[in-house]
């Protein structure tokens, strides 16, 4: 049995100048433990920390999000496409919060080293500069250093390792993850919500979402505090005495 958290908890979207704050999140559902839990509220309260961090350039904090996309019109066998062949592609989609960057790309697949080429690319590209990027995402097994090293040399998959520092989220916490709310809102406003397209639909519709925040500066200021957490999932966490 599961407790279903209906609506995320209270956040706003300050794009720009900050006077549009939308909310198209509050469809979707996330699950809670339904009993006391220290293993959840530990790893809650871990992230709940890094959003609570003041802004740091040098040290950015990243949520990560990767989605398996339905996909219509794939190629069959003769090499042609087929407007009723269903395939599915992966999207990954990067947010930094506070300094308002985004970053959303199509892969083949989700496999290790599909997510260790995206994490060079968050490194060497996104954030160049950065001594180190904190990076925030679900506990899946391709989700660590074992993945850089399955797709570069020792000495590359060194030199990336050393630029990330890893926090992961508790399970059934994607309510945490603001690049998993940025992809459900992309998908709503660009209208893919609930149907299958084609790559180059989903292409288009990423590359035009990701202009859009960019360009706005899209910034996400989390309200959500640790001190709400102990007092609004107080049931979550073990009674000590």
């Amino acid at each position: 049995m599961k407790m279903v958290l209906e609506t995320p908890v209270d956040q706003e979207y300050a794009q720009g100048t900050g006077e549009s704050r939308p909310r198209p999140h509050g469809c979707v559902s996330w699950c809670l433990p339904s009993e006391a839990e220290g293993e959840y509220v530990a790893v809650l309260e871990d992230v709940l920390d890094l959003y609570e961090m003041p802004y740091n350039p040098a040290r950015p904090v990243v949520c990560m999000n990767e989605k398996s996309w339905p996909l219509l019109g794939e190629k069959g066998r003769a090499g042609e496409l087929d407007p009723g062949r269903v395939g599915a592609c992966s999207v990954f989609a990067f947010v930094e919060p506070l300094g308002g960057r985004h970053r959303f790309c199509v892969g083949e697949r989700s496999t290790a080293t599909d997510w260790a080429r995206q994490i060079k690319e968050l490194v060497d590209v996104m954030y160049p500069e950065a001594e180190k990027v904190i990076l925030v995402m679900n506990n899946r097994n391709i989700h660590a250093p074992s993945s850089l090293y399955k797709a570069f040399p020792p000495q590359e998959a060194s030199r990336i390792w050393e630029k990330l520092e890893l926090h992961y989220l508790p399970k059934g916490g994607g309510w945490l993850n603001l690049a998993e709310m940025e992809l459900y809102a992309m998908m709503h406003q660009q209208g893919l919500e609930g149907r299958k397209a084609t790559r180059e639909e989903v292409r288009r519709a990423l590359a035009a979402w990701e202009e859009e925040r960019n360009h706005r500066g899209g910034k996400v200021k989390w309200l959500f505090k640790i001190l709400d957490a102990r007092t609004k999932l107080a049931s979550l966490y073990p009674n000590v005495g």
